[in-house]
């Protein structure tokens, strides 16, 4: 972490600190209505959102291991949360993210970071998409103005809706719905190069509230700010809630899992606007010690957040100083303008959160796999998607990595086996000195790897084996699992039962040393094992003499 530092801040200078100030000013103007809204979104309330921000300004900014990242409440945890809050309360959220923050930082500590972006992109791009789908299904109460509904699952929401609107139960209050439409409007339509320059979140907000006061509508607002970045409800640990843990386990593990997948791979855009390299195991720590501080503030969970991020480097951030200071500005705005913003309509944040919905989703990559027809990737983005806003998010990462993993697996199990006689004329053209070919001995050229998906290929290719030798061409076999090698005692086993030789050619280093491990070199004799397919005919014809260029492996 030192060394992150001292190389990170090296030639700094009030210039660059001016940058930093500047990009945390604009960063502070996008944060402010998301995190109001993606802390109503969570089940808890506004002011638990900006205190989160502002923690995670302070928190994850100094402790970071990607210079300029900006972290803080997203929807991707809005949407978890929201089913844990709807069955545990707030402190079963709060009890999520602390452990979520400790299983971050072992993640961070045992330096596993990595593990985490091997999920599939498809399957991030499902998931991102069906949390799309839960915060905008969780957001049309508040945009219609009608009561909250009972049903957990964005499915249960849309079929509860459907009833109640059939049987004339739902009526709908025009007033949130034109304060929602003004956010979205302003959000989509404020000219490009205007909204290059402002925050057009803040905009949007600001336009409705002030629409809001003027004809003074009677609809819901986001309600008292304390001016405290404490607030009264907050994570009190006791034996009562120490309880829940069990129960809680799953949800926390989704909670570390989002958050380090998010703080990766909003890293991973930060190094690529940067080019300042990032320590991944050293954002996890970050982010997982500021996640088991945060809830005894009142706050929710946080990670790095793409698109703030992407608003502190393109107005000039140089340093984590950008994230600090755009802490700090949302303390001082929570500190002397929190009456202001306690009369925001929480239509107005439903507006934000809407739009937020629209670009969260990876359209690019949606519309590229939907181009392409890649058959495999769509299924596993709708399985995803629809197992994500339909079931848990937990069971939605494990169908689409299980359905992900069927297909990759079935594929790689296409394995060819092609089984030859001695080809004396190719022998004889290479320059060979062979005057007959046996018509007993064989070789098998083996392209694939040689595991549990291909096996039963492999062995339906040796139910007739010859009687002298068998040779084994392996050079186009990578990689071989147990499964690989229990085969090839089995051949070797029935090759002896009839006095016959098993030979091998070309084998890869790497498949060598599982040979090794399982003592099938020690047991066959390394003399069976030859670099080319060539060298061991001349062997089973008794002609062959081993040079030392060639060598035997």
């Amino acid at each position: 972490m030192i060394t992150l530092l001292r190389n990170e801040f090296r030639g700094y200078n009030r210039s660059l600190l001016q940058k930093d100030l500047l990009a945390g000013v604009n960063v502070a103007a996008v944060a402010l209505p998301l995190s109001l809204a993606f802390g109503l979104a969570s089940g808890a309330s506004g002011a638990a959102g900006l205190v989160t921000a502002i923690l995670a300004g302070l928190i994850i900014g100094a402790l970071s291991g990607t210079p300029s990242q900006v972290s803080g409440p997203t929807g991707a945890m809005a949407a978890v949360l929201l089913g844990v809050g709807s069955q545990y309360g707030l402190t079963g959220i709060w009890l999520t993210t602390v452990m979520a923050g400790a299983m971050m930082i072992l993640i961070g500590v045992f330096k596993l970071g990595r593990i985490v972006l091997l999920i599939p992109r498809q399957v991030v791009n499902g998931f991102t998409s069906g949390i799309a789908i839960l915060i905008f299904t969780g957001q049309l109460h508040n945009i219609l103005g009608i009561p909250y509904p009972k049903a957990l699952t964005a499915l249960g929401r849309w079929i509860e809706y459907a009833t109640r609107a059939q049987a004339g139960e739902l009526v709908v209050n025009w007033q949130t719905v034109i304060i929602t439409s003004i956010v979205i409007l302003l959000m989509f339509f404020i000219p490009k190069k205007w909204a290059k320059r402002m925050p057009v979140a803040l905009v949007g907000v600001v336009v409705a509230t002030l629409v809001s006061q003027l004809f003074q509508f009677q609809i819901p607002v986001v309600g008292a700010i304390p001016p405290t970045i404490f607030l009264n409800e907050h994570f009190v640990p006791d034996l009562s809630n120490l309880g829940l843990i069990p129960e809680l386990l799953l949800p926390a593990a989704s909670v570390a899992l989002l958050c380090c997948l998010q703080a990766l791979l909003s890293g991973v855009v930060c190094v690529n606007l940067t080019g300042k390299p990032m320590d991944s195991n050293q954002e996890l720590i970050g982010q997982g010690v500021a996640n088991m501080l945060i809830p005894f503030f009142g706050g929710i969970p946080a990670t790095g957040a793409v698109a703030r991020t992407k608003v502190g480097i393109a107005n000039g951030s140089q340093t984590r100083l950008t994230t600090i200071f755009h802490g700090l500005i949302l303390l001082a705005l929570v500190m002397g303008v929190g009456p202001i913003i306690a009369q925001i309509p929480i239509a107005a944040l439903a507006g934000v959160l809407v739009v937020t919905t629209i670009r969260m989703n990876e359209w690019r990559d949606i519309r590229w796999m939907f181009k392409y027809r890649f058959k495999s990737a769509i299924g596993s983005f709708l399985i995803t998607m629809l197992a994500t806003a339909s079931l848990d998010l937990t069971t939605a990462i494990l169908m689409g990595m299980g359905l992900t993993s069927l297909i990759f697996i079935s594929r790689l199990s296409n394995i060819d086996v092609t089984i030859k006689p001695i080809d004396l004329i190719s022998m004889q053209a290479r320059g060979h000195d062979l005057v007959a070919a046996d018509p007993d001995s064989q070789v098998a050229y083996i392209t694939g790897p040689m595991f549990f998906g291909s096996i039963a290929t492999v062995r339906g290719a040796f139910n007739i084996l010859p009687s002298n030798y068998l040779i084994l061409s392996m050079r186009g076999v990578p990689a071989i699992d147990v499964s690989g090698i229990e085969l090839i005692e089995a051949l070797y086993e029935r090759m002896s039962k009839q006095n016959g030789k098993l030979l091998f050619a070309g084998v890869q280093p790497s498949v060598k040393q599982m040979l090794d491990r399982a003592k099938i070199t020690e047991r066959i004799g390394e003399n069976h094992f030859f670099w080319s397919a060539d060298q061991a005919i001349l062997l089973a014809h008794e002609k062959y003499n081993p040079l030392p260029q060639h060598g035997i492996i």
